[in-house]
């Protein structure tokens, strides 16, 4: 409407109809000054009438109602459930094969531990048996020789002097001797009146004895040695015959 009448006023302003005046020169100014305000007040009503994108899909998007939406869910939850727990349930089973290996492993070696200790104390306190065994011979042969003296010639130390000097000197070595084997776990058996015991007796012969009691030693015709508690040679013993 108001470039209509700015169109037809420019037309008999061209003409020389009329001229324009300084009320037609303000109506058509405020025209224009009012105009802009209705073009923003509608476009203020247009951008506000139209719904925004994002409003409009979570207006269109449905919305669970009550347990629907947590019944969903649990399905999607379940597996990932059961997948933990099957993973739980073997890193279980591998914890316990471990433990038990472990265990198995800790035992094995405190086993070779105490095998090793005593191998070692064996080794050490066997060591010199082979040597024992060659030794017990020469202590028989200083015993063999001592029972050689006769008891009245050792008694008859006047007329006998030498011989019981030498007797004495025999003797010394001997009780030396054993001492030295004895420092070194080398003992002598002397089994007279002990119950027969065949791991250090060797019984030669039996015989019956009314005042002895049966089964015992009345009689050692050859002494036995014992290294640290192992017999090294069995004593050769008579004993007593039972007499049932």
């Amino acid at each position: 409407m108001f470039r209509r009448a700015l169109f037809q006023q420019t037309r008999q302003f061209s003409r020389g109809i009329i001229t324009p005046g300084p009320s037609l020169v303000r109506s058509s100014v405020r025209q224009w000054q009012v105009a802009p305000s209705l073009v923003r007040v509608r476009r203020t009503m247009s951008t506000e009438s139209k719904p925004k994108p994002a409003e409009e899909a979570a207006s269109s998007e449905p919305k669970p109602k009550g347990n629907n939406g947590s019944r969903d869910a649990k399905p999607s939850a379940k597996p990932k459930q059961d997948a933990l727990q099957k993973e739980l349930e073997k890193k279980t089973e591998e914890a316990r094969d471990f433990k038990d290996k472990f265990t198995r492993t800790v035992a094995d070696f405190r086993n070779l531990q105490d095998r090793t200790e005593r191998d070692k104390k064996a080794a050490r306190d066997f060591a010199i048996q082979k040597f024992a065994k060659d030794l017990v011979d020469s202590v028989d042969n200083l015993d063999r020789a001592l029972t050689a003296v006769p008891e009245e010639s050792r008694s008859n130390a006047e007329n006998n002097k030498d011989l019981v000097d030498l007797y004495n000197g025999l003797k010394m070595t001997e009780s030396i001797l054993l001492d030295t084997l004895k420092k070194h776990g080398l003992e002598k058996i002397d089994p007279i009146g002990q119950p027969f015991d065949p791991n250090r007796h060797e019984a030669t012969f039996q015989a019956p004895m009314p005042d002895k009691e049966p089964n015992t030693v009345f009689l050692v015709q050859q002494t036995g040695f014992v290294l640290n508690g192992r017999t090294i040679r069995a004593a050769k013993v008579g004993i007593v015959a039972s007499t049932k």
